[in-house]
């Protein structure tokens, strides 16, 4: 998928979760919301939902520089990284590619944060791998 990045781990979906929120931290990012979308949708939809979290990350340094050159980037932050499991039970990372993301709003002076924060979400993504393990039927 051209606008993430990801990482299938061999884990289990908790131990992912909790890894990834740490290398997060490592990186600056605070998880400004972590929504579980299976216990939504069961509660919400009374349905139910494979093991999926969404991680509203943000670091704020950086979110003040984007916004302070552009007010309107606030409709695309916090950062979303997710987790879940596949339907084969595998264990995914996914990070928002943030250069497509910012990309929309046409402002080249965003484009220094955005590589900033994809660097950080790679470095993330490879913590989170190493830590854990990639899925070697992958």
């Amino acid at each position: 998928m051209g606008y993430t990045m990801q990482e299938t781990v061999d884990a289990e979906f908790d131990r992912a979760v909790e890894t990834t929120v740490d290398a997060l931290g490592d990186e600056g990012f605070g998880v400004l919301c972590d929504i579980d979308v299976r216990a939504t949708f069961e509660e919400k939809l009374d349905r139910e939902f494979r093991q999926y979290r969404i991680l509203g990350a943000c670091n704020p340094a950086l979110a003040h520089e984007g916004l302070t050159e552009e007010p309107g980037l606030g409709t695309l932050l916090p950062c979303n990284v997710v987790v879940y499991e596949t339907d084969d039970g595998e264990v995914v990372v996914s990070a928002v590619d943030p250069r497509e993301l910012v990309g929309i709003a046409d402002n080249e002076a965003l484009d220094s944060i955005a590589t900033e924060v994809h660097d950080r979400f790679e470095r993330v993504l490879t913590v989170v791998a190493d830590e854990l393990g990639t899925d070697p039927e992958i």
